[in-house]
């Protein structure tokens, strides 16, 4: 199915990275967990970390860990954190099922809106063979003040991409954070649920969620004539 006239309601979309387009976040939070517990001491089961880190940057996440300890993490626990995730991405990390197909049906603009790095995005969606679909379309939360629940990545893509109407935006997210910058920033946003809690982004204020990524021209076709 290739839509047109179903996306009418909108003029971009912005995906995240992590868990929408690559399946990393399952890798990147089971390596982060190893990391804390021998480096801070700190214990989190998989459960804890999708709560607790998913859709931080990875500025937010040392403040996070540092309120855990009540100090400063220990020195380069970042740059560790960094680099042993992307070197476990760059080994195993693969595209999240039917997202090519996906991009391949939509006909309106798109692009990405991510906490992590933009070599963060350039190595998953390398090795997963997506960044052809997004190359010069890549936005970071370092590209702007405020890293997600704020808006600011959001208002900072859409205006890179020419679009100077939020509510003609929709917003693909997997975690709270996310959910929460895309409303703020007056976008549509639709949770997608295949690993994250679906009551947790229906809380966070998504105005639609799924579980089939293979399925998200359906569900904007779906959402849109109900409008």
């Amino acid at each position: 199915m290739f839509l047109s006239t179903p996306l009418h309601s909108f003029e971009l979309i912005i995906f995240d990275c992590d868990g929408v387009l690559v399946d990393s976040e399952r890798i990147a939070n089971q390596v982060f967990a190893r990391i804390l517990k021998k480096e801070c001491g700190l214990s989190y089961s998989l459960a804890d970390m999708f709560e607790t880190f998913v859709g931080r940057s990875s500025l937010q996440c040392m403040e996070i860990i540092e309120q855990q300890m009540g100090t400063a993490p220990p020195a380069g626990l970042e740059t560790r954190y960094k680099q042993d995730i992307n070197d476990v991405l760059a080994a195993s990390v693969t595209a999240v099922q039917g997202i090519e197909q996906t991009l391949a049906e939509i006909s309106i603009p798109y692009c990405v809106a991510s906490s992590g790095s933009h070599d963060k995005m350039r190595l998953t969606l390398g090795k997963t063979q997506l960044l052809k679909y997004f190359e010069g379309k890549l936005h970071s939360s370092s590209d702007v003040k405020r890293g997600k629940p704020f808006p600011d990545i959001y208002l900072h893509a859409a205006h890179n991409m020419g679009c100077n109407d939020p509510g003609r935006c929709l917003v693909i997210e997997d975690s709270p954070p996310g959910i929460e910058g895309g409303v703020a920033a007056g976008m549509v946003v639709f949770g997608f649920a295949e690993l994250m809690d679906e009551q947790r982004l229906i809380q966070a204020g998504a105005h639609h969620t799924f579980k089939d990524m293979r399925r998200l021209t359906d569900e904007i076709s779906n959402y849109t004539h109900k409008q």
